[in-house]
């Protein structure tokens, strides 16, 4: 006896719980059943066929008579339509095989009528051809079967294995693969209309409207950066006068702080590209002037609240201690998110003896958005790169990126750190 693939693989294969107690059975019981075979090719009884050799158990076989191959694998059909408990993606996907062996044998009927044949006969053979026809074979709609077809084209092996099990429905593994297939031709799509901008290093000192400039239109995919809020922000938390959050900020005061965001948001809706996500950094105090401003040039979709794990200072008999602080997550077009979490994240704030900065962000929260929104070849700019904090998540997580610090003092400062 022979096992020829092809007929074999016209058999829903057992899971491994309904092997285990076919062999089970088999073992306390023998084999009762003959296995039946065509030419010498098994064509009904494969597990029996393979328990037997495994255990060494005796079994019967029985020879089956059919004109060809086309024949004997519509007979497997059959058999398993009657045999099995099968669900419906089982059954669904037997249907569309019968479909295949049926539709040849009716195709050759009707080449044979065209050359053998008078032209007044027909053949008695006609393909199954429709979705219509196949549900009703497999006795489900004809949207499954679209759907199975699909799924069979497309799918990879571990997800039709979890069908079989139904561990996975057809509606949700169909649902899936076409996002997949979706998030795929929009890499592709981005691939073609990427704009490819020269940078000679990925941190500059200077004003960053000038060097934002110098950048082509539509190449920036990703905005990370924390403007300066117009609050004039110092802390007196420390009791050290040397501490880092006691240093003023420079460009710091309302006006023009709100006029350089303004200004930076004009320059960026032209640099960046037709689907990008930009990132804000903002204190609840200015929310409504930085959302009145960024919005006129990007979709505000929602404010990230950053949980820094322990309150601030601030009014100490009078208000709550505030610990959060929010990013406006804001988009142009729609480029897609790599994975969608929730807007709450946890990272612990740093202590003031490991900032360099006096608004320094911790690596791992910048880190923590980077990965939802940049793919391969993203290109990410910090225009007020402070700390150069964005630069070094950048960095250590291999994206290309371009920071940008007016101050002096400070880009040597960030320089140091980003390559620390």
């Amino acid at each position: 006896m022979q096992i020829k693939q092809e007929f074999k693989d016209l058999i829903p294969p057992l899971t491994k719980e309904e092997f285990k107690q076919l062999e089970n059975n088999c073992m306390s019981e023998g084999i009762r059943e003959k296995i039946l075979t065509w030419n010498g090719f098994i064509i009904d009884g494969h597990n029996r066929f393979e328990i037997a050799n495994r255990w060494d158990l005796e079994y019967e076989t029985e020879s089956k008579y059919f004109k060809d191959e086309d024949d004997v694998k519509l007979w497997m059909i059959e058999n398993q339509f009657g045999r099995r408990n099968l669900n419906k993606y089982q059954r669904t996907v037997l249907a569309l095989e019968y479909k295949k062996v049926y539709s040849a044998i009716a195709n050759k009927k009707e080449y044979e009528r065209k050359t053998t044949m008078p032209k007044s006969a027909k053949s008695n053979k006609e393909p199954i051809s429709t979705r219509k026809e196949i549900a009703k074979k497999a006795d489900t709609s004809s949207g499954t079967v679209s759907q199975v077809e699909f799924i069979q084209e497309k799918a990879p092996e571990e997800v039709k294995a979890k069908l079989r099990t139904g561990e996975v429905s057809i509606n949700a593994a169909y649902k899936e693969i076409k996002k997949e297939e979706k998030k795929a031709e929009y890499k592709e799509k981005v691939l073609q209309e990427r704009v490819e901008t020269k940078v000679s290093d990925n941190i500059k000192n200077g004003d960053s409207l000038k060097i934002l400039e110098t950048l082509e239109d539509g190449c920036i995919d990703v905005v990370l950066t924390d403007p300066p809020y117009g609050i004039s922000y110092v802390s007196n938390r420390s009791i050290f006068d040397d501490a880092i959050t006691k240093r003023g900020l420079l460009n710091d005061g309302e006006e023009e702080a709100f006029k350089l965001l303004d200004k930076t948001c004009e320059i960026l809706q032209r640099k960046t590209a037709n689907n990008a996500h930009l990132y804000f950094f903002c204190s609840w105090s200015v929310f409504s002037n930085f959302e009145k401003i960024i919005s006129k040039y990007f979709t505000i979709k929602t404010p990230i609240v950053w949980d820094k794990g322990n309150k601030g200072s601030g009014d100490l008999d009078n208000d709550w201690g505030n610990q959060t602080e929010i990013i406006l997550y804001c988009v142009k077009g729609k480029k897609l998110v790599n994975t969608r979490r929730g807007n709450l994240i946890s990272v612990a704030r740093l202590h003031t003896s490991k900032m360099v900065h006096p608004t320094q962000k911790p690596i791992e929260l910048l880190k923590e958005i980077l990965k939802v929104s940049v793919t391969d070849d993203d290109f990410i700019v910090d225009p007020f790169m402070g700390s150069g904090s964005t630069i070094k998540a950048a960095n250590e997580l291999k994206y290309k990126s371009l920071g940008i610090e007016l101050d002096n003092e400070m880009f040597n400062i960030a320089n140091n750190f980003i390559n620390g």
